[in-house]
């Protein structure tokens, strides 16, 4: 069996569905279907009768509905640092556990409507965390120089100059 710890996991174990490879490095792991594995996990945490651990709380939270900190504490109501808190060394209140198990069955059973906002926390959250405007245009204007930001694709490093 191989003991599989992404998130931090401690007490997840694989009877089957991976392979091990030897590299110069070490073993390479390769796990078949992981998108359904972590679904798997997930539905598994939310059915237990006791409360999350808070590697669990986390990994539902990161691996099950892609949400930051700051994204999961808006549609609960807090702060980024009140999850980070329940995350790292925090008893996680009883209300979070619950809201997080309801907020994961209803994405996994393809509630449309969570979904979105959802998506639309997350690209908000890019938008405001994200790439900043990737290029910087300068011009001469008589003796001096003006700037200014804009967006556009990655800069092509293989552009001739003018």
């Amino acid at each position: 069996m191989y003991h599989y710890t992404d998130g931090g996991l401690r007490n997840v174990w694989l009877a089957n569905g991976y392979k091990v490879r030897k590299t110069p490095h070490g073993d390479a792991v390769a796990i078949h279907d992981i998108e359904g594995l972590t679904e798997t996990l997930c539905k598994t945490f939310v059915q237990k009768p006791r409360a999350l651990s808070r590697t669990e709380f986390r990994y539902i939270r990161t691996s099950g509905l892609l949400l930051s900190q700051a994204a999961l504490g808006s549609a609960l109501g807090v702060d980024a640092q009140t999850v980070a808190r329940w995350e790292k060394d925090k008893h996680i209140p009883k209300m979070a556990d619950k809201m997080i198990r309801l907020i994961y069955l209803e994405h996994a059973n393809g509630n449309v409507r969570l979904k979105s906002a959802f998506e639309t926390l997350r690209a908000v959250e890019r938008a405001m965390n994200g790439p900043q405007p990737t290029r910087v245009v300068v011009e001469s204007k008589g003796e001096h120089w003006e700037s200014r930001l804009e967006e556009g694709d990655e800069l092509n490093e293989e552009m001739e100059p003018a």
